[in-house]
């Protein structure tokens, strides 16, 4: 979803393949139940020096707009990080980001939504500011589990807006728990075997996971000698993104190694042969389990999920 876009006017419509009452949306721009998206407002970056030619992280934040406070919980013995915006009394609205991402990528939606709402963007574990996975295993269920310890903080049921496998991550929850969740937007989610059906486990499948994962015990992650490097690589994945989203993006998603930067997520944490990949059937159960309204948002350029 493109920030900002206009896109083409919604319409609504019921996913038969999935079952249970889904409200579903095309075009990038939405308004209504179960809570209205409102437009992504961003803002012009300051700038608070850089710390010498090697173009170390930035500093730099958003100017005029409100800055998060970060906090940090446990879960499953991990210290996993999640950002804040507004009054801890208010309707708390959680948003979950996607693969290789982080929760910062959230903050023109968090500052819309932080007047009346109680913000929380949290880090997936091995993502952001928050611990890798011992092991370097990374299920859906782990990721689950993760978000329901976030959920369970709360004396009352959250809004979610979640975005690509967040979303998954959030049926997963919603439908294991559904009273704890009051109302969900889910921009692209991913439902494993929507389009095609994933394999069951056997053993040529098991060949490729251990390929899979062999071959990241060699991969060498990527480094940038500056953040101006990074950036360009961020909008070289999304040209869509103006010069002032990218460099936010990319400031909060690197960090230092020496004299270069890294991305902050786990290589280990990159989509691949899961061994808890679930089946359409499986999905359809988690997601008609959910009790709460749910929108889902697909934008018009949108590919396979």
């Amino acid at each position: 979803m493109r920030p900002g876009s206009p896109g083409p006017a919604p319409t609504s419509a019921t996913a038969p393949v999935i079952g249970g009452r889904w409200s579903v949306v095309g075009g990038s721009s939405v308004a209504g139940t179960p809570l209205e998206l409102r437009p992504l407002l961003w803002a012009r970056p300051s700038h608070r020096g850089s710390r010498g030619a090697t173009g170390s992280v930035d500093q730099q934040l958003m100017a005029n707009s409100q800055q998060p406070s970060q906090h940090f919980f446990e879960s499953q013995r991990l210290r996993l990080s999640y950002w804040a915006w507004g009054d801890e009394d208010a309707q708390p609205l959680i948003l979950v980001h996607g693969g290789r991402d982080h929760a910062r990528s959230w903050d023109g939606i968090a500052e819309a939504f932080a007047a009346d709402h109680y913000v929380v963007a949290p880090d997936l574990r091995g993502h952001g500011d928050s611990d890798w996975s011992p092991g370097s295993e990374y299920t859906t269920a782990q990721y689950a589990v993760d978000l329901l310890t976030l959920v369970e903080r709360f004396d009352r049921p959250v809004r979610v807006v979640c975005h690509s496998f967040g979303g998954q991550v959030t049926f997963i929850a919603a439908g294991a728990y559904p009273g704890r969740f009051a109302s969900i937007v889910a921009i692209e989610g991913r439902v494993p075997g929507l389009f095609e059906e994933p394999e069951p486990m056997n053993p040529e499948r098991f060949r490729t996971y251990v390929e899979q994962r062999r071959s990241l015990e060699t991969r060498q992650v990527r480094r940038y000698p500056d953040l101006a490097s990074a950036i360009q690589r961020v909008r070289e994945m999304n040209p869509r993104l103006s010069p002032e989203q990218a460099r936010h993006i990319a400031v909060h998603a690197v960090r230092e190694d020496g004299d270069e930067l890294i991305w902050k997520f786990d290589n280990w944490s990159r989509p691949g042969v899961r061994r808890d990949e679930y089946t359409l059937a499986e999905m359809r159960g988690f997601i008609q389990a959910i009790a709460c309204p749910m929108l889902y948002v697909i934008g018009g350029e949108a590919g396979v999920m």
